[in-house]
């Protein structure tokens, strides 16, 4: 087993545990008795979390609190429409150009804010077998260059898996680009190895690599070295979500930006939250999110700089704010 697998498989799942571990009590923090969404947070995340601190941002991120036990108006299962594109199981073709592939229903981190945490992964999970019927739904349409690998997290999966999974698709002519929508190298930086690296720089694709990043204290020393790597590999971008009292500063985003940045990585998207049931507390309103993204322009470059977006079901792209 590989250090980041074993990483993955020694990961907090009890909150009472995780409280503990950081020398807080369940009353600190409001946790919630029991939740549908089980939490999972790695280790190596976790050390980057202050002890004692109840408002820690990476902690926020992952701990259940009481809050997400309420429903709230305007909140739904499927905020992002992903249910009307789910055209075979585990492919979704919402955009013109590109489809994406749940490859898994797993991931190294729950993220409490997940616009996914109620997808039925079961259904859309058919294995290698099934995937080739993904890979000739792509091949019938020319139209499709990009192919995209989300989840969960695809780079759960085992680098051979992955990397016979993607020959199939450079095999296709009219396919010139593999992008990869994962939180792993930056919850567990060692999923960065030779293997990984490997297989894409082989692969006669362009790679790209999105990571998910929403405070700069997620990225420690360690990350930026094999996010540095990584890049030799692919082109690397980052998507985070704009949450309340975790990142809606200005002084976070900027330097959330200029850390990126150092680490070879470009600021992409900033989302809005997805309202998914569980995750109304984490809800910046548009009028703030604006004013901030504007405050931003001021302090960083252009090439710092990320789109303000939403994602709206059933519409032909992301929507700028």
């Amino acid at each position: 087993m590989n250090h980041w697998q074993q990483a993955v498989k020694e990961s907090f799942t009890s909150p009472t545990e995780l409280l503990s571990h950081l020398q807080l009590t369940p009353e600190e923090v409001g946790l919630a008795a029991e939740v549908a969404f089980p939490m999972r947070v790695p280790k190596p995340f976790v050390a980057r979390m202050q002890p004692g601190n109840p408002h820690d941002p990476l902690l926020l991120q992952v701990l259940p609190k009481q809050e997400e036990l309420l429903a709230m108006p305007g909140y739904t299962n499927d905020p992002v429409g992903d249910l009307q594109a789910n055209c075979l199981p585990g492919l979704l073709h919402k955009y013109h150009g590109r489809v994406l592939l749940t490859l898994t229903g797993a991931c190294a981190i729950h993220c409490r804010y997940c616009f996914r945490r109620h997808y039925p992964y079961d259904e859309n999970t058919p294995g290698m077998a099934g995937w080739q019927r993904a890979v000739d739904y792509v091949a019938a349409d020319s139209t499709i260059e990009e192919v995209i690998y989300s989840g969960g997290d695809p780079l759960v999966l085992k680098d051979p898996l992955l990397a016979s999974l993607s020959e199939r698709f450079a095999a296709i002519e009219h396919v010139s680009t593999l992008r990869i929508h994962t939180r792993l190298p930056i919850v567990i930086p060692e999923r960065i190895d030779d293997q990984l690296i490997k297989w894409m720089q082989d692969l006669p694709l362009h790679i790209v690599v999105v990571v998910h990043v929403n405070h700069p204290n997620e990225i420690d020393d360690r990350v930026v070295q094999q996010l540095q790597r990584l890049t030799s590999a692919a082109t690397v971008l980052n998507q985070s979500v704009l949450l309340k009292d975790i990142n809606d500063t200005l002084e976070c985003q900027v330097s959330l930006c200029k850390r990126l940045f150092a680490a070879g990585v470009m600021p992409y998207y900033l989302h809005v939250l997805d309202k998914v049931n569980g995750a109304a507390h984490f809800e910046v309103d548009d009028v703030q999110a604006r004013q901030l993204h504007q405050q931003m322009a001021l302090k960083l470059p252009g090439y710092l700089m990320p789109k303000l977006v939403r994602e709206v079901a059933g519409a032909g792209s992301k929507v700028w704010l």
